[in-house]
C-alpha cells in the first residue's frame, strides 16, 4: 500500500544531519536536533563550539525566487556590517537545498548562529541600540525592491480578516470589532501623504523573539522570512507595539519607546507623517499576523488556535492598543 499523503512533516534530525554533513563538509561529530517547528522548521547543528541553524521552509510557503531574494537581502546587510544571521553556502557554493519531503519538495537554508539569548524585557540602552540597527537597516533598504510580497493595506487588513472569519462566530463582538477597526484603518491608509514617507524593504517582524543578545550586549537580528516591500516606518511601528506588549507598566513602556526612537533618529530622521502613522500601522500589522496564524492553522497553529485564543488576542492585544492610541473610536 502506498504511503498516505501528508500536508506537513517534521524531517528526521538524524537523517538530516547526515545529509548536511555531506553537503557542507561537516565533521562526523556534528549533531542535529529540532529547535523549533513553526511556520518553518529550524534545526540546530552543533560541532564542538561551532553552531549553525538549518531552516526548512514549509511546503508552498515561499517560492525559490522569494527565498533567493531573502538571501540577497541578508548578504547585502552582512556585507555592510549589519549584525544579522546570514546564509552559508555548501561545499559547491549553493545556498538553497531542495529536500524531497513526504508532502513534496521543500527548500532549506543554512544560517550562521546568532550568539546570545532571547530576552523578554531589557534596558533602555539596548532598545536605543536596536533603534540604531533598524535605522542602519532602513538606510540600506530605502528604495530597495525585492521580488517578494508588497505590504499593502488590502493584504494586511482585508485578506487577514478573511483568514480569521472561519474561526470566530459570525455574530461575535470580536468579529464586529475587527470589521469596524478594518474600515477605520483602510480610511486612514487613504489619507497617507506618500511624498513624506519612505518606501523600501522591511523586515516586518523585529521583536524580542527574532533577535539574540549576548553577555556583551551585542545584538543579532534573524528570521527575515516576512521581509518584503512597504513603508519603512512599518518596522518602527511594529517594534513599538511589541515593547507595549511586554511592558505592563505604562511609564516603563514610554521610556523604552522614547529610547528606541531616539536611537533610531540618531542615525536617520523619522518624518512627522511617519510618526503620525505609527499607531495605526502597528495595529495593521497585528491584523496581518492574526491572519497568518489562521492561514497556517493546518500545519502549526492548531495546538493553541481556537475561538477563545482569538478572542483573548483581539481583546488583550489589538483592542488594548487601539484604545491606548484612541483609534477607531
Amino acid at each position: 500500500m502506498p504511503a498516505f499523503p501528508v500536508s506537513s512533516s517534521i524531517l528526521s534530525s538524524v537523517h538530516l544531519g547526515q545529509f548536511l554533513q555531506i553537503k557542507y563538509g561537516l565533521s562526523e561529530n556534528t549533531s542535529c536536533q529540532v529547535l523549533k517547528a513553526g511556520v518553518n522548521h529550524s534545526y540546530l547543528l552543533t560541532d564542538g563550539t561551532s553552531r549553525a541553524i538549518f531552516r526548512i521552509y514549509s511546503l508552498n510557503w515561499r517560492t525559490e525566487t522569494e527565498i533567493s531574494e531573502e538571501l540577497r537581502l541578508l548578504r547585502l546587510l552582512q556585507e555592510n556590517g549589519l549584525p544579522v544571521s546570514y546564509p552559508l553556502a555548501d561545499s559547491e557554493g549553493t545556498f538553497i537545498q531542495v529536500l524531497d519531503a513526504p508532502e513534496g519538495k521543500r527548500f532549506g537554508v543554512l544560517f550562521s548562529f546568532a550568539e546570545g539569548e532571547k530576552l523578554l524585557t531589557f534596558s533602555e540602552e539596548l532598545h536605543s541600540k536596536i533603534g540604531q540597527i533598524m535605522a542602519r537597516f532602513h538606510q540600506l533598504t530605502h528604495n530597495l525592491r525585492l521580488n517578494r510580497v508588497r505590504y499593502t493595506s488590502h493584504l494586511m487588513l482585508v485578506d487577514s480578516v478573511e483568514f480569521v472569519k472561519p474561526f470566530l462566530s459570525v455574530d461575535s463582538a470580536e468579529l464586529e470589532f475587527l470589521y469596524k477597526t478594518q474600515r477605520y484603518l483602510l480610511e486612514e491608509f487613504s489619507t497617507i501623504d506618500c511624498t513624506k514617507t519612505r518606501e523600501g524593504t522591511v523586515h516586518l517582524d523585529i521583536w524580542f523573539d527574532n533577535l539574540n543578545i549576548n553577555e556583551k550586549d551585542q545584538i543579532t537580528l534573524f528570521d527575515f522570512d516576512f521581509c518584503g516591500s512597504g513603508m519603512l516606518c512599518t518596522d518602527i511601528a511594529y517594534y513599538i507595539l511589541q515593547i507595549h506588549s511586554t511592558e505592563t507598566d505604562e511609564a516603563e513602556f514610554r521610556k523604552k519607546k522614547e529610547s528606541f526612537l531616539a536611537g533610531y533618529e540618531s542615525i536617520t530622521k523619522i518624518s512627522d507623517e511617519e510618526k503620525r502613522l505609527l499607531p495605526m500601522l502597528a495595529l495593521s500589522v497585528y491584523f496581518f499576523y492574526l491572519g497568518v496564524q489562521c492561514q497556517r492553522f493546518d500545519n502549526w497553529s492548531n495546538v493553541f488556535l481556537n475561538e477563545l485564543y482569538l478572542k483573548r488576542f483581539i481583546n488583550l492585544r489589538i483592542k488594548r492598543w487601539a484604545e491606548l492610541n484612541k483609534l477607531a473610536e
